[in-house]
C-alpha cells in the first residue's frame, strides 16, 4: 500500500522561532491525514526533494498551507504561492554526514561542535542547511544554549548567518543526525578557490589532485593520492585558454611571467635580476583564480602541485609546516618546471593576528623560491586580509587581480558552460546573463546544474531530454551568487515598480538616484559627475518604504542586501565596525548591488548622544568611511529608510552620502485607490463594489492599513460562507470598523515640517 500523500500551498512563515531550523508547519487536520505525529519527518516535493520536521501550526490556520522557511522553499525549488507534494518519510539514523561551507565556517568549527549543531534535523543531499540549532523539539540530553556559545565564540556574530551544504551521507536517502553520526567537512569545498589540497586524515596521504570537468569549475570532488610519490602521468582536465571567459589579461600577462622564470632565465640575468615568481592572485570567490593557474601552466607545460591552505590551517603547527614542505619537496624533486598553486592563502596567513606557524610559512617559501624552475601562486578572495609578509620582494612580489564578470563576460561564460549541453532551440542566453549581476563562473555552473535538474524533472520519461530558456529563468529564483547568502537576499515576490499604487514622484526619484548609476554609468561618466551614492528613504510607518524597495529590487537587475539597523549592532568591541567592513565588501563583490539599511536610525544615530559605550558611534564612523572612504564605491548605492529621520547623524546626509533624501508622504485619495486596487487585483470584487468612492473616506489610513482593509473584508467574507466567492461593498465596510488608521498625527506632523526644511 503506497503511503498517503498531499498537495499543499506554500506560504512563508511568519515565525522567526521556525526559520531555518529545518522545521515546517502542517495544518493538525494534513498531520492526521498522513498519519502523523508532531515532529515526525516529511518528504517534501516541489522542484526538488527534501525533507523536514513536521510541526503542527495554529489549528486555526488554513489547512491546505504548508508553511516554510527561506532556507526550506531554496531547498525545494519553490517560491510563495507554489504547490507541493507532502508525504511521510522513512529517515535512517546518521552514520556519517559529510557537508561544505564557507570558508569561515570550514575553518573555525571542529567536527564535533559541527555535529552539536545538526543534532535532531533531518538532512537530505544537496538541501542547504543552518547552524542554528533544532531548538524547537531538541534531542534529549543536548544542551542547546552551550551549542550557541561554542558557535558564536568559533565564528562570531555572523554564526546565524552561515549556510551549509549536505554532499554526502550514509546511509543515502533522509538521515537524522545523532550523537553518534560522524560529521566532516568536505575535501574541497566551496571555501574560496577550494581547490584540492593535502588531506590531514590518514598519514602518508601527501597530495589531493583536483580533476575540475568544466570551465572555471573549482569545487569539484578529490582525488587522495596515497602513495608518497604522486602519479604525473595522471593529467588534469583543464579547460583550454581560449574557455577563460573575463580572464585573457590575467592568463596573458600569466603566461609572460611563465615563460620568462622558467624557460629564458638567462634574459633576466643578463639584465641584472634573478628568475624568483611569486605571484599573489586576487579575486572574488569562484571567479575561476585556481582554473585559471592550472589552464595557463598546462599550456606552458608546467606542473601544479595544489595546496588548499583551509585543510592545512586547522591542523597541528608543526602538521601543517610538514604538510607545505611535503608539497615544496613534491614540486622541487625534480628539475621540470613547478608550481606550488596554495589556495585561500588568507586562511593560513591572515593580516590580523597572525599565527606562529605563519613565520615557520614565509620562511619554507623563502627557501624555496631560490630553487630553479620552481614558481608560488597564492589565490585569496580577501587580499586585504593577508598578512603583508608575503608581499616582500623576496616572496609574492608581483599581483593579479581576477574582476568580477561584467554582462559580456557573463554571456560568454554562459556560451561555453552550456555549449555541449543539450539545449531547446530559442535558448538565448543574453537575457540570462543580464540578469545575473555579481555571478561568478561557480554560480553559473551552479545555475546551469539547476536548470538541468528542472528540465530532468520536467522530462522524466523523454528519450532526448532538454533545456529550455524557461528552466534557466526559474533556475535564477533559487540560485544565487557566492557573496550573498540565503539571509542577505531580499524576497521580491515578483514585485516591480509597475505594482506600486500611486507614488509617480517617489518612483521616478528612486529610478534617478538607484537604478540610473547602476544601468547607465557610462552616461554620468560621459557627463564627468558622479553618480549618487546614497539615499535616504523616509516617511510615516506602514507607508511603503520597505514595499518600495522591493518593488525597485524587482525592477532592476542588481542584487539586494538587505539589513536590519540593529543587525550590525553587536557588544563586543570593533565587531560591529567589522561587520559593517564585511558587509560593503560582499557588496562590492556582487555589484551591481543595493545595500538597504532598514531602521537607519536604529544603526546611525546622532554621535555623543547613546548610552551604549561608543558602539553606535563606531558604526557610524565605519559607514562614513564606507560610504565616502580612500576606497571609491563602485556600481554599489546605499538605500537607508526611517520614519524618524531626525534622529540620523547629519554627517552621514551630506552630500556624497546619503544625498538624496525621497519622501514617501502618506497616501492622498487618488494614491489610496491605486494601493487598494493593487491589493485586490487578485481579489474578486463585487460589482457594488467602488473603490474610487470607497479611497475618498480612508483619510488618515497608511498603505499598510489599505491592504490590512482588502485582507480584512475578504477574511469577513469567509466567516459569513466559506464557499464566498466575491468581496461585497458590505464587506469592505464591516472591515473598516475592524481596521482603525494607524498613523499618528503627530509624528505626521514631525514628517511634513522636516520634508519642508529638505526642499
Amino acid at each position: 500500500m503506497s503511503a498517503p500523500q498531499i498537495t499543499l500551498t506554500v506560504r512563508h512563515t511568519p515565525s522567526a522561532l521556525d526559520s531555518r531550523r529545518g522545521v515546517v508547519r502542517l495544518h493538525p487536520e494534513v498531520l492526521d491525514a498522513l498519519g502523523l505525529m508532531a515532529w515526525d519527518a516529511v518528504r517534501v516535493t516541489g522542484a526538488r526533494v527534501s525533507s523536514a520536521l513536521a510541526a503542527p501550526s495554529d489549528a486555526e490556520g488554513i489547512p491546505g498551507v504548508i508553511l516554510l522557511d527561506d532556507v526550506t522553499m531554496s531547498n525545494l525549488g519553490v517560491t510563495e504561492g507554489s504547490e507541493v507534494v507532502v508525504a511521510p518519510a522513512e529517515v535512517s539514523a546518521a552514520k556519517t554526514v559529510t557537508v561544505a561551507g564557507s570558508r569561515i565556517a570550514s575553518v573555525s568549527l571542529s567536527p564535533h561542535t559541527l555535529r552539536l549543531a545538526l543534532i535532531g534535523k533531518v538532512l537530505t543531499v544537496g538541501d542547504a542547511v543552518s547552524l542554528l540549532p533544532q531548538d524547537l523539539a531538541p534531542a534529549p540530553g543536548s544542551d542547546v544554549s552551550a551549542v550557541r556559545g561554542q558557535l558564536s565564540r568559533a565564528i562570531g556574530m555572523t554564526w546565524t548567518n552561515e549556510l551549509l551544504t549536505v554532499t554526502a551521507t550514509e546511509p543515502s536517502g533522509p538521515v537524522a543526525v545523532g550523537p553518534s553520526t560522524v560529521v566532516s567537512w568536505r575535501d574541497g569545498a566551496r571555501t574560496g578557490e577550494a581547490a584540492p589540497a593535502a588531506a590531514p586524515a590518514r598519514a602518508g596521504t601527501t597530495l589531493v589532485r583536483s580533476t575540475p570537468s568544466t570551465p572555471h569549475e573549482d569545487f569539484i570532488d578529490a582525488e587522495i593520492v596515497e602513495d608518497e610519490r604522486i602519479d604525473e602521468a595522471a593529467e588534469e582536465t583543464v579547460p583550454p585558454l581560449s574557455d577563460l571567459a573575463g580572464s585573457e589579461a590575467a592568463a596573458r600577462k600569466l603566461a609572460e611571467w611563465f615563460d620568462l622564470a622558467f624557460q629564458r632565465p638567462e634574459l633576466l640575468a643578463k639584465l641584472g635580476t634573478s628568475a624568483h615568481l611569486g605571484v599573489l592572485l586576487s579575486g572574488p570567490e569562484g571567479v575561476g583564480k585556481a582554473t585559471l593557474v592550472r589552464a595557463v601552466a598546462q599550456a606552458e607545460k608546467v606542473r601544479v602541485v595544489s595546496l588548499a591552505a583551509p585543510n592545512i590551517a586547522v591542523l597541528e603547527p608543526n602538521v601543517a609546516a610538514a604538510r607545505l614542505r611535503e608539497a615544496i619537496e613534491q614540486a622541487t624533486r625534480d628539475e621540470d618546471p613547478a608550481v606550488l598553486l596554495i589556495t585561500d592563502i588568507d586562511a593560513l596567513l591572515p593580516a590580523s593576528q597572525p599565527p606562529p606557524l605563519a613565520t615557520v610559512v614565509l620562511d619554507d617559501l623563502r627557501k624555496a623560491l631560490r630553487n630553479k624552475g620552481f614558481a608560488v601562486v597564492a589565490t585569496t578572495g580577501r587580499a586585504e586580509s593577508t598578512d603583508p609578509r608575503l608581499r616582500a620582494a623576496d616572496l609574492l612580489d608581483r599581483e593579479l587581480g581576477l574582476p568580477l564578470p561584467d554582462s559580456k563576460t557573463r554571456t560568454e561564460l554562459l556560451r561555453v558552460l552550456l555549449r555541449e549541453a543539450p539545449l531547446e532551440s530559442g535558448v538565448d542566453v543574453g537575457p540570462i546573463a543580464e540578469r545575473t549581476p555579481g555571478f561568478v563562473a561557480a554560480d553559473l555552473i551552479a545555475l546551469r546544474r539547476d536548470a538541468a535538474l528542472r528540465a530532468a524533472l520536467r522530462q522524466r520519461e523523454a528519450d532526448e531530454p532538454r533545456i529550455s530558456q524557461q528552466d534557466l529563468l526559474d533556475a535564477l529564483t533559487t540560485v544565487r551568487p557566492i557573496s550573498m547568502s540565503t539571509s542577505d537576499n531580499l524576497a521580491t515576490g515578483g514585485l516591480t515598480l509597475d505594482d506600486v499604487g500611486n507614488m509617480t514622484d517617489v518612483k521616478q526619484s528612486l529610478t534617478e538616484a538607484v537604478l540610473w548609476p547602476l544601468r547607465y554609468p557610462d552616461s554620468f561618466a560621459r557627463l564627468g559627475v558622479d553618480p549618487p551614492r546614497g539615499v535616504l528613504l523616509y516617511g510615516p510607518p506602514g507607508g511603503g518604504k520597505t514595499f518600495l524597495v522591493r518593488a525597485l529590487a524587482g525592477t532592476g537587475a542588481l542584487n539586494v542586501f538587505a539589513v536590519k539597523g540593529a543587525e550590525l549592532m553587536d557588544k563586543w568591541v570593533g565587531e560591529s565596525e567589522r561587520a559593517v567592513r564585511e558587509l560593503f565588501r560582499r557588496a562590492a563583490e556582487a555589484a551591481p548591488s543595493l545595500i538597504f539599511l532598514d531602521e537607519i536610525d536604529a544603526l546611525a544615530p546622532r554621535r555623543g548622544q547613546s548610552s551604549d559605550s561608543g558602539v553606535s558611534d563606531r558604526v557610524v564612523a565605519a559607514l562614513l568611511t564606507e560610504l565616502d572612504g580612500v576606497e571609491p564605491m563602485r556600481e554599489v548605492v546605499v538605500l537607508g529608510a526611517t520614519n524618524r529621520p531626525e534622529l540620523v547623524d547629519p554627517a552621514l546626509l551630506r552630500p556624497g552620502r546619503l544625498e538624496r533624501r525621497v519622501y514617501v508622504p502618506p497616501p492622498d485619495a487618488h494614491a489610496r485607490e491605486a494601493i487598494l486596487a493593487a491589493s485586490a487585483k487578485n481579489t474578486p470584487l463585487a460589482s457594488d463594489v467602488d473603490l474610487a468612492a470607497y479611497a475618498a473616506t480612508l483619510d488618515g489610513y497608511s498603505a499598510a492599513d489599505c491592504a490590512a482593509l482588502i485582507r480584512e473584508a475578504a477574511l469577513t467574507a469567509m466567516r459569513e460562507s466559506l464557499e464566498a466567492k466575491e468581496v461585497t461593498a458590505e464587506h469592505l465596510t464591516k472591515a473598516a470598523q475592524a481596521v482603525r488608521p494607524s498613523l499618528d498625527p503627530a509624528q505626521l506632523a514631525a514628517l511634513e515640517a522636516y520634508a519642508q526644511t529638505q526642499v
